[in-house]
């Protein structure tokens, strides 16, 4: 199943996709309001959407919004220690990791209020002038929990959708120097979608290494990075079994993978001074993330809103 959340000019609906068609359930039904359990709720409204729809509709005549425009939750992981080894080659860091990253899984807490959809415009960060993509794929928290068992807890997940963590650099230079984690560095957009593609469609992926389906990111047609989710330091299991220590996991949480290694700019500076590189997103850029199992994104970069500065420039 690919379902969605649209708007075809009377607000907000969710709906399942088939084809080039969304077939709306009524209004008020949400994504987010058909989990909570195994699947049985999602398995059933589909049946309502095939057979007795509120309303069919040519997909090319409808918004995508986020799936699930904003989650209880959103954390980001860090799932790809390849991707770290990448950014640190980067800027002419050692290569090698501290210990701990092979401790826990690493993660922080993300804004769901930030969450745009799937082909909406992204403003540069207010100040930055390193502005970045990240190529990931989001699990969707389908049934809750607390404290999972790792051999289980990847059953918790009712699906997965692209995850765009657009970062800024060199805001997060500063949000790193000052040691409590990231802040208005994830702050400003987090791009889920296009749809919400349930576990049972993507059976097929997978392996023992992982889901083998391809995603894809390119900058202005330009591929700059091709992975897949096989091979992640940690699995979903783990992190979620981590993630759930202590606290509740809750349907409709939305947990990233980490950047697919090379799946962001970072990883491509060739020069010694990062904040001299060029290469960073520019007003007019457009990027697109593409997956032959999650569909595709496709967003255009604008110029950055003015930045009011608190003092002495910042």
């Amino acid at each position: 199943m690919r379902w969605v959340t649209y708007d075809g000019g009377s607000g907000p609906r969710a709906g399942l996709r088939e084809d080039d068609t969304v077939r709306g359930l009524a209004a008020g039904v949400t994504v987010l309001s058909l989990l909570g359990d195994d699947g049985e709720r999602l398995a059933a409204a589909a049946e309502t959407a095939r057979h007795d729809p509120a309303e069919v509709r040519p997909i090319d005549e409808v918004r995508l919004l986020a799936p699930i425009p904003t989650p209880p939750s959103i954390r980001d992981g860090l799932s790809f220690l390849d991707h770290l080894r990448g950014c640190y080659r980067a800027l002419g860091r050692p290569p090698e990791l501290h210990p701990a990253w092979s401790q826990a899984p690493a993660f922080y807490f993300g804004n769901p209020a930030a969450v745009v959809g799937p082909y909406e415009d992204v403003a540069i960060a207010p100040g930055s002038r390193m502005f970045d993509l990240e190529l990931e794929v989001g699990a969707v928290v389908g049934r809750g929990g607390r404290d999972l068992d790792p051999e289980t807890a990847g059953d918790h997940i009712i699906g997965f959708t692209f995850f765009n963590d657009w970062t800024a650099r060199d805001h997060q230079m500063r949000d790193m120097a000052q040691g409590i984690g990231m802040g208005k560095a994830k702050d400003m957009a987090i791009t889920l979608g296009p749809a919400l593609v349930t576990v049972d469609e993507l059976a097929p992926h997978v392996t023992p290494d992982g889901y083998s389906f391809e995603v894809a990111a390119t900058v202005n047609g330009r591929e700059i990075a091709k992975g897949s989710l096989a091979g992640m330091d940690w699995t979903w299991g783990e992190q979620l079994a981590y993630m759930s220590r202590g606290t509740d996991l809750r349907p409709g949480d939305v947990i990233g993978s980490g950047t697919v290694p090379g799946g962001c700019l970072l990883e491509h500076v060739d020069t010694p001074d990062p904040f001299a590189w060029t290469g960073w997103l520019a007003p007019g850029d457009v990027v697109a993330l593409s997956s032959p199992a999650l569909g595709a994104t496709r967003q255009v970069v604008r110029e950055a809103p003015p930045m009011i500065p608190l003092r002495t420039g910042y």
